[in-house]
């Protein structure tokens, strides 16, 4: 015995006592025989058991608090080292496979603007809208969007706000893939067969379409993946179902669909529970989710539009609206309707998803571990098949890593059955997992080249750039006072760019909105441009205006082709009939006077620039401006080409060569002096070249047509 210890003496039964040990550091307790620093042999008691000095784990008077800590955080990077070494790679390949050429493919649609512009007015405008918010959607979905962009400052770094959006999904993407490995492993899927639902989850062309596209369901989808992790807590239950709960109610708040899976993971809450404890903890969660679905309620009820009134919105307006008055999209076998253009869309997306998906989904309801996922992914199926019902387009962002996740469960106990890690009715497993390996590996064969194929288009083609370019166009040639009928994917860039905020209206408010159609008593005649995207020519034609505005204007520029073509159309508010009156008075007044411009001994142009001239194809302003100058000196006249987007429209850009420099400089100077009507846009002189533009909107149209 060491000279600096001794036993204690014995203690009665109930007795606190403790004794400093002669010659130990003070602070050092001497527990009682039997005890934790008291018997021999035991830890801190005699028997050859050494008291440390002070600092060390029994002789410190105050703990080390902090390296605990990071002791703690160092063993748990230790335990889970070889899951951190499967899944990283994987989250790197889904946030690369996001974020390339993610603002060029897929185009912008009108309600990633609607969205964006909802996040862009909390943060820029201090509403929770950038128009009247009637509950069509709770907001939590587009505030979370809002609290990326203000943290990272998305909206400063990208020329279009909607890309600023689309980082958002990069980061809400990331993160459904991490917990959907986490699941995975809660579901006990080895660590392989675990990574590979995220791989799937980041790698299929529909999961990129929609994931990054701006949709409030992609918020949402991770807090439903953390909802069903959190349900299968199995210490601190209480504690994990509480969280659980709270996670389906911020997913449900994000997008009002997601409460559809609240039977499955309140059946999964059941399945895991303690049976003595099964109540209290299942009635605290339900607590949680009431209460955090009330606050919406409240929200509503504070500012008064709880219950539908006179002149206001309402939050039971925009429930019956959802479930009730709502189109439908009709059936999935009808094949004109929106619910067979939605699914169409789909299966050409990544056909072998679809069906290796739904198979699995089937499969998984023999899986006692994994049937409640199962069952929601056969529920959710069929719910798309309900008659008269409303299937937004993405409602299979909800099912996508659901039915990863049971790809990757199916997958892996086939690779069981077949190897016979289990004996018992190892004949029947071996076959139905050789079956279901077979199939799986003609899926690849399939799902390879398509996804090669589909992955490589989205990082290179740039199906946005009509978009891109249309909303330059607008910029730089029309006037900032005018008014403007629009797409909302462009509302935020064109108020950035000047235009007035009233003066941009997305075209889904022109007619459903109080406050827009009391700034707008005409309606449509009311605006001076409409710019239609296939959003619009297809959505916006249950609206008699908007109708009416593509209608009743021409274009006068035009991007791209097919789905992806953006016209500029100029409206004509005293009608279609007028317009045309108005469209070829002018085209006769400009192949008039274009044919005596073209007759003019001092113009030099081959039969081709004179051929333009005569068919009235140019520019009435230039065609003045020109023969002006030909009445002092000869000039070489190039071929007129059109502006971008301005096929088909008038030529509003002349090339021009001076006989010298210094009449160059003079031409120059003539046209800058100027003014009013025949007014140049832009003139440029490179030596004795000049190239001379001509705004885009020609007042003489008017003044042709009045004479």
């Amino acid at each position: 015995m060491s000279a600096s210890t001794t036993t204690a003496p014995a203690t009665p039964t109930g007795t606190p006592a403790t004794t400093t040990a002669p010659g130990t550091p003070t602070g050092t307790k001497i527990g009682p025989t039997g005890t934790k620093n008291g018997s021999p042999g035991t830890k801190g008691g005699s028997g050859g058991t050494k008291i440390g000095p002070t600092g060390t784990k029994n002789g410190s008077a105050s703990p080390r608090t902090g390296a605990a800590a990071q002791s703690g955080i160092a063993r748990w990077f230790v335990a889970h080292a070889r899951s951190i070494a499967w899944i990283t790679p994987a989250l790197a390949i889904a946030a690369v496979v996001q974020s390339v050429n993610m603002t060029g493919n897929p185009q912008r649609i009108d309600d990633e603007g609607t969205y964006t512009a909802q996040a862009w007015a909390l943060t820029h405008l201090g509403e929770i809208t950038h128009y009247t918010y009637w509950y069509d959607h709770p907001p939590l979905g587009w505030i979370q969007i809002a609290g990326y962009t203000q943290l990272t400052g998305a909206f400063l770094r990208y020329p279009f706000a909607v890309d600023a959006a689309r980082e958002a999904m990069v980061f809400f993407t990331v993160v459904s893939a991490l917990l959907l490995f986490v699941l995975g492993r809660k579901l006990r899927l080895s660590r392989a067969g675990a990574v590979v639902a995220p791989l799937v989850f980041a790698l299929s062309p529909l999961a990129v379409q929609y994931h990054r596209t701006v949709y409030i369901d992609n918020v949402a989808t991770p807090w439903l993946i953390a909802a069903f992790v959190l349900a299968l807590s199995k210490r601190q239950q209480l504690a994990g179902f509480a969280a659980s709960a709270a996670c389906l109610g911020v997913a449900t708040l994000s997008k009002e669909t997601y409460l559809l899976a609240l039977p499955f993971l309140a059946w999964t809450m059941i399945r895991n529970s303690d049976r003595s404890t099964r109540r209290y903890t299942l009635s605290v969660a339900a607590a949680v989710l009431v209460i955090i679905g009330g606050g919406y309620i409240m929200l509503a009820a504070v500012k008064g539009e709880l219950l539908p009134g006179p002149g206001r919105v309402s939050l039971l307006q925009g429930i019956t609206y959802q479930l009730a008055s709502r189109n439908g999209s009709g059936s999935v076998f009808d094949t004109g309707s929106l619910a067979f253009d939605a699914a169409s869309q789909w299966w050409q997306l990544d056909p072998t998803f679809i069906v290796a998906g739904i198979v699995a989904s089937i499969a998984g309801l023999f899986l006692r571990r994994v049937r409640p996922i199962a069952a929601m992914m056969v529920f959710l199926l069929l719910f798309m098949f309900r008659p008269n019902g409303y299937l937004p387009v993405p409602y299979v962002i909800m099912l996508v890593p659901f039915g990863a996740l049971l790809i990757a469960v199916a997958g892996e106990r086939a690779v069981i059955a077949v190897m016979g890690v289990r004996r018992k009715q190892v004949a029947l497993r071996r076959t139905v997992g050789v079956a279901w390996l077979a199939a799986m590996a003609a899926a690849l064969v399939v799902a390879v080249p398509l996804w090669t194929g589909q992955l490589r288009g989205f990082f290179l083609a740039n199906l946005d750039r009509p978009m891109q370019q249309a909303e330059t166009w607008v910029s730089g040639n029309v006037d900032k006072s005018s008014r403007l009928i629009v797409d909302d994917a462009m509302w935020v860039d064109l108020v950035d760019d000047g235009f007035a905020r009233d003066n941009v209206i997305w075209y889904y408010k022109l007619d459903t909105d109080g406050a827009v159609e009391k700034q707008s008593p005409n309606g449509w005649k009311d605006s001076d441009y409409v710019i239609t995207t296939d959003s619009m020519r297809t959505g916006g034609n249950s609206s008699p205006d908007v109708a009416k505005a593509i209608r009743n204007s021409s274009v006068v520029a035009s991007f791209g082709t097919g789905n992806q073509q953006v016209d500029v159309r100029r409206i004509h508010p005293e009608g279609e009939a007028a317009a045309k009156r108005e469209i070829t008075d002018a085209a006769n007044v400009r192949k008039t006077i274009g044919t005596q411009l073209a007759e003019n001994p001092a113009l030099e142009a081959n039969a081709g620039t004179k051929s333009q001239f005569d068919a009235g194809q140019v520019d009435q302003r230039a065609v003045i401006v020109l023969g002006q100058l030909l009445a002092g000196q000869s000039l070489h006249v190039d071929r007129f080409t059109p502006l971008p987007g301005e096929d088909g429209q008038v030529f509003r850009r002349m090339s021009l060569e001076a006989n010298s420099l210094d009449d160059a400089v003079r031409i120059q100077q003539t046209i800058r002096a100027m003014s009013g009507t025949y007014a140049a846009e832009d003139v440029q002189r490179e030596g004795k070249r000049l190239t001379v533009t001509f705004s885009a909107t020609d007042p003489t149209t008017t003044i042709t047509a009045a004479s």
